[in-house]
């Protein structure tokens, strides 16, 4: 097949798992057609199968600010006419699939079938703005197919924007060859003392992600258990959370990192993963953590129910409820043999539900179907 995908080219979720998802089409030798702004940021190395087909953008005085939707759907336009598409499929709801809808006007019976993939913050945050619900409601059911990374999306999509449409789930997916715990003895040694555990937390920082109630749970556990937190990520939250971390005291044994690209070693010296969002469509850092043999301590929001197994891969409680996490981690922390168990069945979940081969196959066998279901032009 012949496949385009519009996507954000930036650290986020969505970006991650469209970049991913086309280095494993390509890998099955379908032609793969990345259309954004920027090269996307997990798009590394060279394929014969990928090409990227940057969108730009046009500055007038006229305008206050760029118009990217239209300057998408032209380069999806332009993209479809030259390379036959018989897939475009949009990552994150706005504007990709507006922009898809847009051309897939102009191009009419030759233009490619459209499928959307819901992400999270496109359908909880950003489609409930006044401004964006009726187009983010018509570019929805305009879609030839519409995915959804979790049950969770699924069901908020269908009763926030009354949808009559039917909508696949299909999670996001890791590749178990490349998310696997390695040795990470020389990083430990440059992070922790002897006996400490490693907690770990990786967001964009935003207040979503509760951060500051990380380093609450953090801070609990350490009084109880010799220990370091490392926080992977940057955002508007990072200020507010450094000032907490001064306030209780314990700037020593708290790593701000940034940004990091290898997250494979920072996981593998790691022994616990902290992630207590407000809302978590699905939770794709959590799920890199459980391939890596990491137990996660979640709360009970969003698409996590549906990853973290309660009791047997980690643990889930109420948000907010920064003194049960807590226990959670002291309990698992100090029990070795339990926390072993929890260790293996969380990478075994990580490879049994959620591997590239398996997800990608219910992609393959999903645009197939929207293919099948193309109509015929009437004579």
């Amino acid at each position: 097949m012949k496949i385009g995908i519009a996507c954000y080219p930036t650290y986020g979720g969505s970006g991650v798992v469209a970049a991913e998802l086309g280095k494993a089409l390509a890998e099955r030798g379908h032609q793969i057609h990345f259309i954004s702004y920027a090269m996307p940021i997990r798009l590394d190395g060279f394929s014969g199968n990928i090409v990227y087909h940057e969108v730009e953008v046009s500055n007038y005085p006229l305008f206050d600010f760029p118009l990217y939707t239209p300057a998408l759907a032209s380069k999806i336009v332009e993209v479809s006419k030259f390379e036959q598409l018989d897939i475009l499929h949009a990552h994150y709801a706005i504007p990709h699939a507006t922009s898809a809808y847009l051309a897939k006007q102009i191009l009419g019976s030759s233009g490619p079938q459209i499928v959307t993939t819901l992400h999270g913050t496109d359908i909880t945050l950003v489609g409930l703005e006044p401004s964006y619900l009726p187009v983010m409601k018509f570019s929805i059911e305009q879609s030839d197919g519409v995915t959804a990374v979790s049950r969770f999306l699924k069901e908020k999509t269908l009763t926030n924007y009354n949808i009559n449409k039917d909508i696949r789930v299909i999670p996001n997916f890791i590749d178990p060859e490349k998310y696997k715990r390695i040795d990470s003895s020389a990083l430990c040694g440059s992070i922790v003392s002897k006996g400490e555990k490693v907690l770990i937390h990786v967001s964009n920082f935003r207040q979503v992600k509760r951060v500051p109630d990380v380093i609450r749970i953090f801070h609990l556990v350490q009084q109880k258990i010799p220990s370091k937190l490392l926080l992977v990520g940057d955002g508007p939250d990072r200020s507010n959370c450094e000032k907490l971390v001064r306030e209780l005291d314990i700037v020593n044994d708290v790593k701000f990192l940034g940004k990091q690209s290898e997250l494979v070693p920072l996981l593998s010296a790691s022994d616990l993963f902290l992630i207590p969002s407000q809302s978590e469509s699905f939770g794709l850092s959590a799920l890199e953590a459980m391939a890596c043999e990491i137990p996660v301590i979640s709360s009970s929001v969003g698409g996590l129910p549906e990853l973290v197994a309660h009791g047997e891969t980690g643990y889930i409680a109420e948000i907010g409820d920064v003194e049960r996490m807590a226990k959670y981690a002291v309990d698992l922390l100090t029990n070795e043999a339990r926390y072993k168990l929890f260790a293996a069945a969380a990478r075994k979940r990580a490879i049994e539900v959620f591997a590239a081969d398996k997800v990608v196959d219910q992609y393959e066998q999903y645009y197939e179907q929207i293919l099948s279901e193309k109509s015929v032009p009437a004579k």
